[in-house]
């Protein structure tokens, strides 16, 4: 026994005799992705693997088969692995034997095939930031993306921001030079990236108006030789100083920088001397901007050049060049493709889907804003020149309609013809204007309806509303769908007060029109003429929406609360108004009105007084002004109010009569005196004057006493026998009237004139300042003031009665309606400004 060894309890001799080592199996080698790539590469040229740990008994051999002296080979790393796990390392699947684990292996350790207790991958190892090449490429990044952000900026509209980024990137490029000076890499300075932040920073610089930074920039760019093709920038300097009106300079840079580019370039050289000559025609220089702009047409034909050109001619007046250069302006291509291609073949489905797509793509809209452009400088050039280059303006205009008719512009001779009509209008010529549109009743149906809609309007201003009915019927036939031919016939149905088939026009032009304003302003109007306010207030609150400035919107809108019995927001549509014509003393005396009907005197009286500020002719302002005076007892102050009224209407006797009662109140009994007798002058048969020289001279002693009152007495003798020759009169009438036995009498009732509706140049525009029934209420109706009056004959001169002044009001953007007069304002202009117990004394006047 004593030859028996017991083997150690936890050793196992029979271990690693059954381990497999995967490198000679040679029938995975296709399969065995690490083997592959060492044949392929030099991967498998590294020094042999020694063992990690000792082993058992059979560890010392070079190639042991225990788990203990072996370790993974490179062949089998990429291979499943099975079996258990020691140190971390998972034993190898053999074709020897099963998946399994050693008694060795197993303790403390769990089934782990797929290797996952090793946990993920250790980071890949940053690069070091502390080198100076990354940090030479760190400060390039964030440069560009600081250029990057100024550019966004300024796309954006934040130009503050803009220049702000440009120079941060400035001082990050200026940085980044340093840093690479330090590194000893000056040679390899960035440039690019230097032109780059220069040339964004001056023109940063330029859009927030600071000129003369943005030339010290581009200086700094142009004086570098380093920097090619920099004499372009020359072109951004004389565009600065163009808009510094210094021209000579600008002159000599776009010089310089023509000089600086090749022929090859030609485009840009054609710009640069259109800009030469736009130069030279603000410097009054018309023939050195001839010579620029006949060299581009040419070289390379353009419609803002030929449109320059004839400027010039004009300006020289050349007669004959004129007409060349116009008939050189109609003759440019405009490379436009015809309108034919947008006509959908009926027959091809995919043909009629690619058209549809491309009928308002963005180079569609390109060709007609630049067909329209050629238009306008077709149209204004003829309207330029016409008068000029023949005897009269007729003949000229007619020798620019054939030329425009035998060139690529034929649709445009039409549209000539209107214009010259219209050039009559403005020249106060309309029986030339009527006869020119009355040649287009046989043209086409366009042209006929806008011939048809012009004579319509001239018609209508000319208040022939037959013909203009008629030549409205006759734009509506030629189309339907005219918006303005729809408002014309509406206004001449507007005039005849048939306001229901007036509005159904109008309602027709919005549905056809959305946008025609000129149609919901007139059917707001009509529908205040109906009495609907509240429909008439939805018209106008859209319109409102649509022209924000607008002061007769406003003044409507205004006008409608009012009517409404809603004077706050009346007073609120007022106040935007005056922030639109802050100097409108009608809309001043009105905001003081409304003021005066809710009791606000001190409002009222500060927008009076502004009111006679502006315009110190308004009657109506004049009295309410007086009359606040004498109602706070301030007579003198009053005195000039009633004598500029004196000024306005010498014949009424009230205005001096108010003055002289304003000199007696204030205790100037002399003066009184003597305005009296001036009015006694002026008005020998006024009572009142007559009655206040008795009190005043019996009062003061004077012997004119007896004069007075024997005159006074003459006059009302002579009042009492015209008030019985009056009234018989009217007994007589009475009783012929019976005697014929009428069924009925006529009475005539003078019509309230309404303001027609006012007219754009083509579309009838309406317009209303007047006031339906509502207008009669207690608010709306009128401005009244407490006022004293003159004394009785019993009373001290100090004291005096109430009574009430009137004072209406026009409304500021049209001629008001008639108001029904109230029983004070009837009374004072009966009696002439007298004392309550005195004024049904008088005589008729």
């Amino acid at each position: 026994m004593e030859h028996v060894h017991l083997a150690a309890e936890e050793d196992d001799l029979y271990s690693g005799y059954n381990d497999y080592n995967p490198t000679f199996d040679s029938e995975e080698l296709d399969n065995d992705a690490g083997f592959q790539q060492a044949v392929r590469t030099s991967h498998g040229r590294r020094p042999p693997m020694t063992a990690k740990f000792p082993g058992t008994a059979i560890g010392g051999r070079a190639l042991g088969t225990s788990f203990g002296s072996r370790m993974p080979m490179a062949s089998s790393m990429g291979r499943p692995m099975t079996g258990a796990v020691q140190d971390g390392a998972a034993r190898p699947m053999t074709a020897v034997r099963a998946a399994g684990y050693s008694s060795a292996m197993t303790r403390g350790s769990t089934f782990d095939p797929l290797g996952q207790s090793k946990g993920p991958a250790p980071p890949l190892e940053g690069k070091s930031e502390d080198t100076p090449d990354e940090k030479v490429k760190i400060l390039e990044k964030k440069v560009n993306d600081l250029i990057e952000e100024s550019c966004l900026a300024h796309g954006l509209g934040d130009l503050q921001l803009s220049l702000d980024r440009a120079k941060e990137a400035g001082r990050k490029e200026r940085a980044l030079v340093r840093q690479r000076e330090q590194s000893g890499n000056a040679d390899h300075i960035n440039l690019d990236l230097t032109y780059s932040v220069l040339f964004n920073l001056a023109t940063q610089y330029a859009n927030n108006d600071m000129y003369a930074e943005a030339l010290n920039t581009y200086q700094v760019i142009v004086k570098n030789k380093m920097f090619s093709n920099a004499g372009r920038l020359k072109v951004n300097m004389a565009n600065i100083h163009f808009k510094q009106k210094n021209y000579p300079k600008a002159i000599k840079l776009y010089r310089m920088a023509l000089d600086q580019i090749s022929n090859s370039h030609k485009e840009m050289r054609i710009k640069i001397m259109q800009n030469i000559g736009v130069v030279f025609i603000r410097m009054g220089q018309y023939s050195d901007a001839i010579t620029s702009f006949e060299h581009i047409m040419s070289e390379c034909p353009n419609i803002k050049t030929g449109f320059n050109l004839i400027l010039c001619y004009y300006a020289i007046g050349d007669r004959e060049r004129m007409k060349k250069a116009f008939q050189k302006l109609i003759c440019v291509p405009l490379g436009i493709d015809e309108e034919d291609k947008y006509i959908p073949p009926n027959d091809d489905t995919h043909a009629n889907l690619v058209i549809e797509a491309i009928k308002n793509d963005k180079l569609h809209q390109m060709e007609r804003e630049r067909k329209a452009l050629a238009e306008k400088f077709i149209m204004t050039s003829a309207k330029l020149i016409a008068p000029a280059i023949e005897a009269t303006f007729a003949a000229g205009f007619d020798w620019c309609v054939d030329m425009v008719k035998s060139s690529q512009y034929v649709e445009l001779a039409n549209d000539l013809e209107i214009n010259k009509a219209i050039t009559y209008l403005r020249q106060r010529d309309f029986n030339q204007a009527v006869e020119t549109l009355k040649t287009f009743e046989k043209k086409d149906s366009r042209v006929k309806s806008a011939a048809a809609t012009n004579l319509s309007f001239l018609y209508f201003l000319e208040k022939d509303y037959d013909q203009a009915d008629r030549y409205a019927d006759l734009a509506m036939t030629a189309d339907r769908y005219n918006p303005a031919a729809l408002i014309n016939k509406g206004n001449t149905v507007f005039v005849k007060k048939d306001y229901e088939k007036a509005a159904e026009f109008y309602k027709e032009a919005l549905r056809n029109d959305s946008s025609c304003t000129e149609a919901l302003y007139n059917l707001g109007l009509t529908y205040k003429r109906l009495g609907r306010l509240e429909e008439s207030l939805d018209c106008f609150l859209k319109l409102h929406a649509i022209l924000r400035n607008s002061a007769q919107v406003m003044w409507q809108l205004a006008n409608l609360f009012e009517m409404l019995e809603d004077p706050h927001q009346a007073i609120e549509w007022l106040m935007q108004l005056i922030t639109v014509t802050p100097t409108d003393p009608q809309v001043l005396a009105k905001l003081g009105e409304l003021y005066d009907s809710e009791g606000d005197k001190s409002q009222a009286f500060q927008y009076y007084q502004e009111s006679f500020r502006y315009f110190p002719s308004n009657i109506d302002v004049i009295e309410w002004l007086g009359a606040y005076y004498i109602d706070t007892q301030f007579c003198e102050k009053a005195i000039q109010y009633f004598e500029r009224a004196t000024l306005i209407q010498p014949t009424q006797v009230k205005w001096q009569l108010m003055v002289a009662s304003c000199y007696r109140r204030s205790g100037n009994y002399q003066k009184a005196l003597e305005t009296y007798k001036d009015i006694h002058r002026k008005f020998p048969e006024n009572v009142e004057c007559l009655r206040f020289l008795v009190r005043l001279c019996t009062d003061m002693g004077m012997k004119e006493v007896q004069d007075y009152a024997t005159k006074l007495k003459k006059v009302e003798k002579m009042k009492e026998i015209r008030e019985q020759r009056v009234k018989s009169a009217r007994e007589g009438s009475a009783r012929g009237t019976r005697r014929e036995g009428s069924a009925s009498s006529e009475v005539d009732i003078k019509a309230v004139s309404h303001p027609e509706p006012k007219h754009s140049p083509l579309l009838a525009q309406g317009r209303d300042s007047g006031h339906s029934s509502h207008g009669t209420s207690a608010k709306g109706e009128r401005l009244s003031a407490k006022m004293r009056a003159l004394p009785g004959s019993n009373e001290p001169y100090e004291a005096s009665s109430q009574r009430d002044i009137d004072a209406s009001y026009v409304d500021p953007l049209g001629a008001p309606m008639e108001r029904p007069k109230t029983a004070a304002k009837k009374r004072n202009e009966e009696d002439e400004f007298a004392d309550e117990e005195l004024g049904d004394d008088l005589l008729p006047e």
